[in-house]
C-alpha cells in the first residue's frame, strides 16, 4: 500500500492520501468484515434460543408467549 501523509507546518501528521485501488480493496474488506459479523452475531444468537428451548423443554424455564415476545419489539 502506498500511503502519503500530509503534515502540517510543524510536520505532524494530519491526512493520509492512498490509491483509490487500495480504498476500494478496504472498503470491499470493510464490507465483508460486515457479514462474517452479521453472521457470527445470527448463529451465537441461534445457539442462544437452542439453549433456551432445550431449558424449557426439561421444565428450568417457562418461554414467553409469542404475543409478548411481538410486543416487546
Amino acid at each position: 500500500m502506498n500511503l502519503q501523509y500530509i503534515t502540517d507546518k510543524k510536520g505532524n501528521k494530519n491526512a493520509v492520501q492512498l490509491p483509490i485501488e487500495d480504498w476500494e480493496q478496504i472498503q470491499n474488506d470493510l464490507i465483508e468484515l460486515e457479514k462474517l459479523r452479521d453472521k457470527k452475531t445470527f448463529i451465537y444468537d441461534l445457539i442462544e434460543s437452542i439453549e433456551e428451548v432445550k431449558l424449557a423443554k426439561e421444565g428450568k424455564i417457562k418461554l414467553q408467549s409469542a404475543k409478548d415476545f411481538l410486543n416487546e419489539l
